[in-house]
């Protein structure tokens, strides 16, 4: 089954700075804004939020 865009993949930047990055999927029916998640940060030693970036 082919890849469609409804789950695209997105990137997720830390806010904190350090350039740390997660690569996810997200629907976009449900989530039609950019995606902000509370992940650990292993270059800041601590849980900071990261948002999509296009």
């Amino acid at each position: 089954m082919a890849r469609n865009e409804l789950r695209p993949v997105v990137r997720l930047r830390s806010t904190a700075g350090t350039g740390y990055t997660y690569v996810t999927r997200k629907n976009r029916r449900h989530d039609p804004d950019r995606m902000i998640l509370r992940k650990y940060d292993p270059v800041a030693g601590r849980h900071v939020d990261f948002r999509e970036e296009r």
